[in-house]
């Protein structure tokens, strides 16, 4: 096809075809895939509300919080402080290192 020696109506005309055939082409193949993904559904014993409920059901979960730590180091100056061992260690156990104490002393028995 010489898209040179057509004019510009010919062109458009053209141009409204494919996207007519592009846009069909893209609906059978979606068709296609639903089709399969069905068979694949059925051959495992499921029907495709089922997958869909379970993937929304798996969409909405959430992580489940972490329970607090227990306590396994505190400061002895400061009964309050405290840190259970997880994580970046809090500065008064640096300072408390700095003065001279283990984390052994700081322990919780």
């Amino acid at each position: 096809m010489d898209l040179e020696m057509k004019s510009r109506e010919e062109l458009m005309k053209l141009r409204a075809d494919l996207e007519k055939a592009i846009s069909a082409a893209g609906e059978r193949d979606r068709r296609n895939a639903l089709e399969a993904a069905e068979d694949a559904v059925r051959e495992h014993g499921f029907t495709l509300a089922e997958i869909a409920e379970l993937a929304a059901r798996g969409a909405r979960a959430t992580r489940r919080p972490r329970a607090d730590s227990a306590v396994r180091y505190r400061n002895r100056d400061n009964p309050e402080q405290t840190w259970s061992g997880r994580g970046r260690r809090p500065r008064w156990i640096h300072e408390a290192e700095a003065a001279g104490r283990s984390l052994k002393e700081l322990q919780v028995s």
